[in-house]
C-alpha cells in the first residue's frame, strides 16, 4: 500500500533511502528492475553507449535486479525439484525427463539464472578489486551469460510458452492429455508453461545483454533445433512411441512440414529477441542523440 505525505516528509523519506550504499553490480548494464539506464562517466567506453531514457529515471525502484535473479532462481529450483518428483509413467521410459522441451527449457533457464547469479556476487567480491585476472574472468562470465541470453534463454524459453498453448487452446491432448491432471498440479503447470516468458522479459528489461551477429545467432538456434528433432525421432526409433500425442495423430510428411515450420518458429523468436533487446536498450540513446543533433 503506497502512503501518501507530505514535502517535508518525502525528503526526509529520502534522505533515509540515500543513507544505504548503492547494491554493487557487474557493470553499467546491470540495473534494478523499473529504472532506467542512468548516465556514468565510464560507461560509453564500458558499454558503448550513454544517457538517460527520461521517460523513467525519476521512478524508484523497489526491488534490486539482483535480488529478482535470486528468486526467480529459487523459483526454478522449487519447480524442477517438484517436476522431478512427480510419479509419472513417461518420467520411467527412455530418455526420462529428458526426451520432453519443456523440462530441458527449465533446465536452461535455472542454468542461466544461475549464471546471472554467479556473475553478481562475483562483482559484489571483486569490487574495489584492480586484478586483471578477475575483471577478464568476469566479462568472459558476462559474455557466456550474454550467448545463453540469446541463443537458449529467450527463444526457446519463447518458444516452449508460444506452442504450449497454442497447441493447448486448440486442443489440449495433442500436447496435455487431461490425464495429465492427476500428476500436475495447475501451479506447477504454469510454473513449467507460463511464468517462464515473464522472467526472461524481466531480465532482459534490467540487463543490457550483447547479441551475436544474426547470422551466428541463428546458426546457433537452428543447430539446437535440430538436435532436439533428431533426439526425438531417436526416442521413436527405440521406444515406438512419439514424444508428443500431435505427432501420432499426422502422416510422415506431415511431421516433416511440423518440424520444418517449428524451426521457423524458434528463429522468428531469436530475431524477436535481438529485436526486443535493442528497443529496450538503444532507444533511448538514440534518442538522445537526435536531441543533442537538435540542439
Amino acid at each position: 500500500m503506497i502512503i501518501l505525505c507530505d514535502s517535508k516528509s518525502a525528503e526526509l523519506f529520502k534522505h533515509f533511502m540515500c543513507s544505504f550504499p548503492p547494491w554493487p553490480s557487474a557493470g553499467p548494464e546491470l540495473r534494478p528492475f523499473g529504472s532506467s539506464p542512468r548516465r556514468h562517466h565510464n560507461t560509453e567506453a564500458a558499454d558503448g553507449r550513454t544517457g538517460d531514457s527520461g521517460h523513467g529515471a525519476s521512478i524508484m525502484a523497489l526491488i534490486p535486479s539482483q535480488v529478482l535473479r535470486v528468486a526467480i532462481l529459487l523459483s526454478y529450483f522449487s519447480i524442477l525439484c517438484h517436476y522431478r518428483a512427480l510419479d509419472m509413467p513417461a518420467h520411467q521410459t527412455y530418455g526420462g525427463s529428458w526426451k520432453f522441451l519443456t523440462f530441458i527449457d527449465l533446465v536452461i533457464q535455472a542454468v542461466f539464472f544461475g549464471l546471472c547469479v554467479l556473475i553478481d556476487v562475483s562483482s559484489l567480491l571483486t569490487k574495489g578489486s584492480d586484478s586483471r585476472e578477475q575483471e577478464r574472468q568476469l566479462r568472459k562470465l558476462i559474455g557466456l551469460r550474454d550467448w545463453m541470453m540469446a541463443v537458449l534463454a529467450f527463444p526457446v524459453g519463447a518458444f516452449v510458452v508460444f506452442t504450449f498453448w497454442t497447441l493447448y487452446l486448440y486442443d489440449r491432448d495433442l500436447v496435455y492429455p487431461r490425464l495429465l491432471d492427476n500428476f500436475i498440479p495447475q501451479w506447477l503447470n504454469h510454473g513449467m508453461h507460463t511464468t517462464v516468458l515473464p522472467f526472461i522479459i524481466i531480465e532482459m528489461r534490467t540487463t543490457h545483454h550483447r547479441y551475436p551477429s544474426r547470422s551466428w545467432g541463428l546458426a546457433a538456434v537452428c543447430c539446437f533445433g535440430i538436435g532436439y528433432v533428431l533426439w526425438t525421432c531417436w526416442v521413436h526409433q527405440v521406444t515406438g512411441v512419439w514424444v508428443y500425442p500431435v505427432l501420432e495423430r499426422i502422416t510422415p510428411l506431415a511431421r516433416v512440414v511440423f518440424f520444418s515450420t517449428m524451426m521457423v518458429v524458434i528463429g522468428v523468436f531469436y530475431v524477436l529477441g535481438e529485436i526486443l533487446n535493442s528497443y529496450i536498450w538503444d532507444q533511448p540513446h538514440n534518442t538522445e542523440k537526435e536531441k543533442v543533433k537538435g540542439e
